[in-house]
């Protein structure tokens, strides 16, 4: 079958479309290279079970765990513990939608795809841009991708070593960067970001999406984010998800727009605080969404009967399992004959876009880079270590199989960044 054939059947099988101008997702896909990436996971499933991806075997050796199912460069980021009632900010994996029981090589495998993607995003950001100072930012080349898949792929092995060594255990994570590394700053946006922080106020979560300066709080008016609800369906949506968290629910409105690979799903947002009270930092939202089944379930159905739960409480107990501290208000549901996950929205969360880790002094000429890969194979590790909590038998084997298959995985990586770099020109030229 062409090439063109198989993303036409695929997206009529995802989507329910061929690749499609009105669609806003597809709208996102088509922006670049790294964001069909995103807005595709299952595609990469697909092409695993049918060979067109080629792994040495051995790597599939590694016991089953807990996996993120959507792994790549932006999906790291910096969060407050325990959801929005937390004091601890950690570095961690931030989207565990297509979470499930599965390889951990898929996610080794998705990131080290996701670098050189991630270096083009760069690439194309600095030649769309009027900004004279982005354009003339350095950028880091495809040598420092290939070093910074290196020092993924090592500093994942090393992480296992050190469990074995007794240097972490299931309560270590990434909590502080030092002035020298790529993400000090955006670290220290999100300290800002925690309540009493410096910047809660104005650039939490809840001051993003709330008015705070005029009681009683409600949802910012911004018709491009938010969307208002018929007063029947808001009564409805309240007083059934009324149990689910701690307090009143003091508003909810439709998120628009957000999201890639999930932007065609429902989700709503619930301003959740005591009926009277002017201190916002009593008040968090609550996300309420659509849930689908996780990527590479559409493509290995029988790998543990784990993953036969529903969709929202698959995605629950995955994320449960691989943070250290989950969210406090994490639960699924079941309304209108939809599965629905109900989570809390951190208030500092801080996100990490290509640009952050490939534009600038600090990614391309101080090993920002391969700063940035480290840190996310720690966390990564960290994440897997915690599926067995009894043994350290997915450390060990780790340990003995992934470095002997180091080259061969990076390789493959390396060819299906360049597949996908062609699959979003198909996509582009089908979608027009």
């Amino acid at each position: 079958m062409e090439r063109a054939d198989v993303l036409g059947q695929y997206f009529d099988q995802h989507d329910g479309t061929h690749p499609n101008m009105a669609l806003p997702k597809h709208s996102k896909m088509a922006a670049s290279a790294f964001r069909f990436f995103r807005g595709s996971a299952p595609l990469m499933y697909r092409d695993m079970a049918n060979d067109v991806i080629t792994l040495p075997q051995s790597l599939f050796e590694l016991p089953l765990t807990n996996v993120l199912g959507d792994c790549h460069a932006s999906n790291f980021g910096f969060l407050s513990e325990e959801g929005s009632h937390g004091e601890t900010l950690v570095f961690s994996p931030n989207d565990f939608d297509d979470a499930c029981v599965g390889h951990a090589i898929w996610d080794l495998f998705r990131f080290l795809v996701s670098l050189p993607l991630a270096q083009q995003e760069g690439v194309l950001i600095q030649s769309s841009s009027d900004d004279i100072k982005l354009r003339q930012k350095p950028l880091a080349d495809k040598a420092q991708v290939l070093q910074a898949q290196h020092t993924f792929i090592d500093s994942y092995v090393a992480t296992c070593e050190a469990s074995l060594r007794g240097e972490n255990n299931n309560q270590s994570a990434l909590t502080q960067f030092s002035q020298e590394h790529i993400l000090h700053k955006r670290w220290q946006k999100g300290l800002q970001r925690l309540v009493g922080g410096a910047a809660f106020n104005l650039k939490s979560s809840l001051a993003k999406e709330v008015d705070l300066n005029n009681p009683p709080l409600r949802f910012k008016e911004d018709d491009e984010k938010f969307s208002r609800l018929h007063e029947d369906f808001r009564t409805t949506l309240i007083e059934y998800f009324r149990p689910y968290v701690d307090d009143e629910i003091i508003d909810c409105v439709e998120r628009l727009d957000a999201g890639t690979g999930s932007n065609n799903l429902k989700r709503y947002y619930l301003l959740v605080g005591p009926k009277f009270c002017s201190s916002a930092e009593l008040y968090h939202i609550v996300e309420v969404k659509q849930q689908q089944l996780a990527a590479p379930l559409h493509y290995y159905t029988d790998l543990s009967p784990t993953n036969r739960l529903n969709h929202a409480h698959l995605t629950v107990n995955c994320q449960r399992k691989m943070q250290r501290r989950p969210d406090l208000v994490l639960d699924d549901a079941l309304w209108q004959g939809t599965h629905w996950l109900v989570r809390s929205r951190h208030h500092a969360r801080v996100g990490i876009d290509p640009e952050h880790i490939v534009l600038g002094k600090r990614a391309a000429q101080r090993n920002g880079l391969s700063q940035y890969a480290e840190a996310c194979a720690t966390a990564l590790a960290y994440a897997h270590m915690r599926g067995d909590r009894r043994s350290l038998m997915f450390q060990q084997v780790v340990a003995d199989i992934l470095p002997v298959a180091k080259t061969e995985l990076l390789n493959a990586a390396t060819l299906y960044a360049s597949q996908v770099e062609q699959d979003w020109g198909l996509f582009c030229s089908l979608r027009k």
